[in-house]
């Protein structure tokens, strides 16, 4: 007598290549790689005390993510030429199974309080998770006002000027190092 087994499903290790747009607070425009606002305040893919930079596909996505509440504020657009390995893709519905994950809580708007009330929100802890499993980052939908399911963000944990995170502002004309 035989018995079968399903396999674990294991997801394809998805590598991203190509330009990253980032809509900066001023104040943190003189810093685009340092990842510093998330780590103070924390955001839905890291918790507070970890640094993470959320960039875009697009440049309109990354307006929309930076001015998510009310009037557009002063925003400094930066971009990136990038090369990641090891991207976690939340456009895979059976890796985020894998991962005990779903769409509904990845686009839940009580993470903040869910922070506050646990110390962590349920998605920063599945972004530890993949921190702990070696993804370098999350590619994930928009779920700002206004966006589709075509607006797509990259949030980073681990960059660096180097494979096999490598991130470099585009900056030639070292506008902000003036």
């Amino acid at each position: 007598m035989s018995t079968r087994s399903t396999p674990a499903y294991t997801p394809d290790v998805v590598r991203y290549q190509g330009k990253l747009y980032r809509a900066l607070n001023p104040v943190y425009a003189r810093e685009p790689l340092s990842g510093r606002g998330a780590e103070l305040y924390g955001g839905r893919f890291n918790p507070k005390g970890l640094p993470a930079l959320y960039a875009s596909l697009a440049m309109m996505t990354a307006l929309r993510e930076a001015n998510q509440v009310g009037n557009l504020q002063p925003t400094t657009l930066v971009s990136y030429e990038a090369e990641i390995d090891r991207v976690f893709d939340c456009r895979d519905d059976h890796a985020l199974k894998a991962a005990e994950m779903d769409e509904i809580a990845l686009a839940d708007g009580t993470w903040r309080d869910q922070m506050k009330s646990r110390g962590e929100a349920r998605t920063q802890a599945f972004a530890r998770r993949l921190i702990d499993g070696g993804y370098h980052g999350l590619l994930v939908r928009s779920f700002a006002p206004g966006a589709t399911m075509d607006d797509l963000n990259l949030v980073l944990w681990t960059w660096s000027d180097a494979a096999p995170a490598r991130l470099i502002l585009i900056d030639d004309e070292k506008r902000l190092s003036r």
